[in-house]
């Protein structure tokens, strides 16, 4: 079993070779070694800056398409995580360069974030919450294995550290690590105790491989 669980075990597997064209792109090696240009950095951070906020609205959908309280508290929590935590770093680090709120409430969103975070939220609007929970667990998941990547093999000097760091630390792996509980319980719950012989299993798997594409595709905003 996967740190995240039997269904991102199963569903990373799947996605195969997205997922490693995601979680080992060039964007993300520029952050390992240093090697990735400031500015490209820092448009990639303004637009994930406004991916946050519509991906903290696909979770609070997610609580809206919850089967029970124990789903409600945990999508709230992860809203709360976003709005609250995540996002802070953003606003810190491009503060740090000279680029305050005002240039992150400006800023245009790029098409490709349009396309990620529209397929994401249309996933809930559409679908039910395992649905929903499957267009959503790359980012969570991804980041996390990225990030514990990325602090065992970053080279020392690295001016991303607090990036790496922030998604290796215990409270976002811990965060991951809920994530992954929330949706193998969620499957059980809606598919029973062997949810890959469902028929929702393969549909369910293709949605987040699309998300894995989406994310490929997201990355390519800080090499332009």
């Amino acid at each position: 079993m996967s740190r995240y669980g039997d269904a991102f075990a199963a569903w990373r597997a799947a996605a195969q070779p997205d997922w490693d064209a995601y979680t080992r792109h060039p964007f993300v090696e520029g952050l390992r070694d240093g090697t990735l240009p400031q500015s490209r950095f820092l448009t990639y951070l303004v637009q994930d800056y406004l991916f946050l906020q519509n991906f903290s609205r696909a979770w609070a959908l997610a609580v809206v398409k919850a089967g029970d309280l124990d789903e409600m508290r945990a999508c709230s929590a992860t809203v709360h995580t976003l709005l609250d935590h995540e996002m802070g770093l953003h606003v810190q680090t491009c503060a740090r360069a000279g680029m305050g709120p005002e240039v992150l409430a400006n800023a245009q969103e790029a098409v490709t974030n349009i396309a990620y975070t529209r397929y994401v939220l249309e996933s809930g609007y559409s679908g039910d919450f395992l649905d929903l929970l499957a267009a959503l667990m790359p980012c969570v998941l991804g980041y996390g294995e990225i990030g514990l990547r990325l602090q065992a093999e970053a080279a020392p000097d690295t001016p991303y550290r607090e990036w790496i760091d922030t998604y290796a630390g215990a409270e976002y792996q811990t965060a991951c690590i809920s994530a992954g509980e929330l949706l193998d319980n969620a499957l059980r719950k809606r598919l029973g105790d062997t949810p890959r012989q469902s028929p929702r299993w393969a549909a369910l798997s293709d949605r987040f491989a699309t998300a894995t594409r989406l994310e490929v595709a997201f990355w390519e905003l800080g090499r332009a």
